[in-house]
């Protein structure tokens, strides 16, 4: 059976037509993390102060976790496409699970519980990419098409 042939604009190896330019992705590569983060720092900002008045620390405390964030996603997103598919997964869910255990302290819980939380998120964190890249790359992390 023989394979149709990629559309026009597709990148290679690929079925489906990049739509966007180089241009967008370059763009793209550093507003998604800036954009994550500024969610991610208010997110943190409005959980450390529990509904109470806002505070000059609070604004910090929430533009420090939003600089920390977008510059660790982007540090993840530039490095971990090249590590094997076991470590890129291990690092996201490395990733996510801190982000989920620190947003999650903040909102008052107990020390325990949020490592337990942050724990478990981890985990399906790792589990679900693990799978999507086991099934969508070879050993050495060249997708498939």
């Amino acid at each position: 059976m023989a394979h149709a042939a990629p559309a026009p604009g597709a990148s290679p190896g690929s079925r489906l037509p990049d739509v966007f330019s180089a241009r967008a992705h370059g763009i793209a590569r550093w507003a998604v993390p800036a954009g994550t983060g500024l969610v991610y720092g208010y997110w943190v900002a409005a959980n450390n102060r529990s509904g109470g008045p806002i505070t000059g620390w609070n604004v910090l405390l929430g533009l420090v976790a939003a600089i920390v964030f977008a510059a660790l996603c982007y540090a993840l997103l530039v490095a971990a496409p090249r590590m094997r598919r076991e470590v890129h997964a291990l690092l996201w869910a490395a990733f996510g699970g801190c982000a989920f255990g620190f947003l999650y302290s903040e909102g008052g819980a107990a020390i325990l519980r949020s490592v337990f939380m942050s724990l478990a998120v981890a985990a399906v964190v790792f589990v679900v990419l693990f799978y999507r890249y086991y099934t969508h790359e070879d050993a050495e992390g060249h997708r498939l098409s």
